[in-house]
């Protein structure tokens, strides 16, 4: 029997109808059946995929005491078991083409993996997760909401993101302290974003740093030029601000910076 670990933020979902919902989450149209499930555990989303004719599944788990349940439970993925921190993949040489991913995420790492989606968006196609709720309605939400974050502008820019339901504590062992929520990421029509990408999350970040104040005080930092300092959009927040404003602030800012030399 292999015990959830504290030290790898594992909540095993014990609801079956929960586990299949999340399963069928995963969108129909996606172009190849390629997924890939980080952090399997004993494999209560497993075994709703496999056997699935869409879903041609690769497993990556870092906790050893589950990589012999896997084997023996699906013996048929024996050779698509990756022992490995997903944080640490690299997910080109795995997958050559494009790709789903799937899993219930450990609370603790949740950002830091879709930090690494970002990384390679251009495979990615679709996500479908669990992870605790207040991240999960961060990165759901909107502009103009509270909730609105560096995280939902990153990845918004390259993704459609639906929340798509809340599952409580009580159905995991052990049970979290928070409630949970499942999303689901859809790689959208957006090749280029348009402008330079390293000083968009720069932007991005500096503006969402110090939320609280406008952008012509957030973003201080960057040096901008005086014309850049009095355009309107300066006295706006960061949370008041699409993933096209933030593209368009960034190209200003990057002719302001080359008219200057």
């Amino acid at each position: 029997m292999v015990r959830p670990k504290k030290s790898l933020g594992q909540h095993f979902l014990m609801d079956q109808s929960i586990a299949k919902r999340i399963v069928d989450s995963l969108p129909v149209n996606r172009s190849t059946p390629l997924t890939l499930e980080i952090g399997p555990g004993t494999g209560v989303l497993t075994q709703y995929m496999v056997g699935l004719k869409d879903v041609d599944l690769t497993l990556i788990e870092i906790d050893r005491d589950s990589i012999p349940v896997l084997k023996k439970k699906y013996p048929a993925l024996t050779e698509k078991i990756i022992e490995g921190d997903f944080l640490e993949m690299d997910l080109s040489k795995t997958f050559t083409g494009k790709f789903s991913i799937i899993g219930n995420f450990p609370y603790n790492i949740s950002s830091q993996i879709f930090f690494r989606v970002l990384l390679y968006h251009d495979q990615v196609e679709s996500v479908v997760c669990m992870l605790q709720k207040e991240v999960a309605d961060r990165i759901a939400s909107p502009h103009g909401s509270k909730a609105y974050g560096i995280l939902s502008v990153l990845l918004q820019a390259y993704y459609s993101i639906e929340f798509l339901f809340k599952v409580p504590p009580e159905v995991f062992n052990p049970p979290p302290k928070v409630m949970s929520g499942v999303i689901r990421l859809i790689r959208n029509e957006r090749k280029e974003l348009g402008c330079n990408e390293k000083l968009f999350v720069q932007v991005v970040k500096q503006g969402f740093n110090t939320r609280r104040k406008t952008l012509r005080n957030a973003l201080k930092n960057l040096n901008l030029a005086t014309e850049i300092s009095t355009l309107p959009i300066m006295d706006k927040r960061a949370e008041q601000l699409s993933v096209d404003d933030f593209i368009q602030l960034t190209n200003l800012i990057e002719k302001s910076r080359a008219a200057l030399g």
